[in-house]
């Protein structure tokens, strides 16, 4: 019997989705502009984190047997693969005058297959091996977050930093339930959902001194320009941006079906491709054409764009060997192309 997907969560990946390649765009606008550098940074306290939420609600099957083995294939092959693949873009890219491959440092939007396979670990120990209840869980893995800050060396290498500092994120959505969505979506819940995005957005505008480094969760407290008890205080005010805005976030996602419903199972082809676009036009004139706000419309279009067409049939059908090591989708794509034009010979013979 196939398994109903359930809409609520395909239109929160498919709406994070779209808003990770938005971010991605505006990047090249952030220093030119203090309204886009505020947005900029809004998404940034939110996008990721909740992205990491959903992948944590639904890590509810690691309890199945062979759930490890079947996650390093769907997450770390793929990774080793993309790793290769994004290394020989970039030497083409920048004209590098080496090919470097460096499997231990993630290529930019990268990291997260890793941390998220890093994830799965940490949650057989936190929940399986060392049976910790949930708050103790909770309050242990907030507490490593904020105190792997102050190793000096944590940084991208093997993409340590976030698995640490994001876990807390990953674990929260593994002891959420689907009542909890339920009450976020509550009248309450909403109009709390309305004013905290914008008290949010009105503080990243007024405090522009505030780094957007300290949303990445990739540096240590001294790479973020201070090792002392106040960075602490700092990422757990960060936390409690991400859990807000995370939760705001959720609380508009509507439950039904809509036209962009479906788009929500290919979210991982999405986010693996759309980087050599976004790398391509941050090398190209075209950030320099046009005025920050004006472009905003129209990334917000081209951001649109490449979601749809990365998440299409036929892309997600031909890109499917590499990216789910799989071939279904693929021979199957290729049938049906083969009988369009066998069919369409007839119809032209007659």
């Amino acid at each position: 019997m196939k398994q109903t997907r359930n809409y609520y969560f395909d239109n929160a990946k498919v709406i994070l989705i779209f808003l990770v390649v938005f971010g991605h765009f505006i990047r090249s606008f952030i220093e030119n502009d203090p309204y886009v550098l505020a947005l900029y940074k809004t998404l940034y306290t939110f996008h990721m984190p909740a992205f990491i939420i959903v992948s944590g609600f639904f890590a509810k099957g690691f309890y199945k047997k062979g759930y490890i083995p079947k996650l390093f294939k769907k997450l770390i092959l793929p990774y080793l693969l993309f790793q290769v693949i994004y290394s020989v873009y970039y030497y083409f890219l920048y004209n590098k005058s080496s090919l470097m491959i460096d499997i231990y440092n993630p290529q930019w939007s990268l990291w997260f297959l890793l941390s998220l396979f890093c994830w799965n670990i940490l949650l057989y120990l936190f929940v399986r091996k060392w049976k910790l209840p949930r708050n103790k869980a909770l309050a242990i893995a907030f507490a490593v977050g904020i105190a792997i800050g102050f190793i000096d060396n944590i940084s991208n290498y093997l993409s340590l930093s976030r698995t640490f500092v994001f876990f807390p994120m990953f674990l929260l959505g593994f002891y959420m339930k689907k009542e909890h969505f339920t009450q976020l979506r509550t009248n309450k819940a909403r109009i709390a959902a309305t004013v905290i995005p914008a008290a949010v957005f009105a503080f990243m505008f007024f405090v522009p001194e505030f780094s957007d480094k300290w949303l990445l969760h990739s540096k240590s407290y001294e790479q973020l320009g201070g090792k002392d008890f106040l960075s602490a205080f700092e990422r757990s005010g960060v936390y409690l941006l991400n859990i807000a805005m995370s939760f705001s976030f959720l609380s508009f996602v509507p439950k039904s079906r809509h036209f962009f419903t479906k788009w929500g199972a290919s979210t991982l082809y999405v986010y693996l491709i759309h980087g050599f676009f976004i790398k391509s036009f941050r090398e190209s004139p075209y950030p320099d054409i046009l005025p920050p706000v004006q472009s905003i419309l129209l990334l917000i279009a081209a951001s649109f764009i490449l979601t749809v067409l990365l998440s299409s049939r036929a892309f997600t059908s031909l890109t499917q060997p590499l990216i789910e090591l799989k071939t279904s989708r693929f021979t199957k794509f290729l049938k049906d192309v083969k009988n369009f034009r066998k069919n369409y010979s007839e119809d032209v013979k007659y």
